[in-house]
């Protein structure tokens, strides 16, 4: 399962780092954040012709942002098509957040998109999480296949 804010980095791949931290920083873009995943896949024996994708996200939860959601969803969509990888159901856009829960013996996937936040918790952290992303240099250890 993948999670990443932002849909590509644009710092060009140039980066380093000692690759200690599984969930490093690298991974927070789309573009790093779904090689990471695929090459973990392949390295303990998964094959890429069995691999099947679920997308959700992309709600555009605080009006006063860009659109960011649109651009990983255009993102995610496009590098399924590029890679082969069929998406066998979304749940994508609007301006709901939403809860997942993965089941990965199965594969099944429950999606509830919250209607009402009845605190600014939600939006808090997201635009807490992206200052912080835009302060925090790019780091990880990505092998591109």
């Amino acid at each position: 399962m993948n999670h990443f804010m932002l849909p590509l980095s644009d710092n060009g791949g140039s980066w380093g780092g000692n690759g200690d931290d599984v969930l490093s920083t690298a991974t927070r873009y789309g573009n790093y954040a779904m090689e990471h995943m695929i090459n973990e896949i392949l390295k303990h024996g998964g094959q890429k012709r069995n691999l099947e994708a679920k997308v959700f996200g992309g709600g555009r939860i605080m009006k006063d942002l860009s659109d960011v959601g649109a651009k990983n969803i255009r993102f995610v969509e496009e590098y399924l098509k590029t890679e082969d990888i069929p998406i066998l159901s979304d749940d994508v856009g609007d301006i709901h957040p939403r809860k997942v829960v993965y089941f990965p013996r199965t594969g099944r996937a429950l999606v509830k998109r919250i209607q009402h936040m009845h605190n600014d918790t939600l939006i808090c952290r997201e635009s807490a999480y992206k200052e912080e992303l835009a302060h925090q240099p790019v780091q990880g250890d990505i092998e591109l296949f």
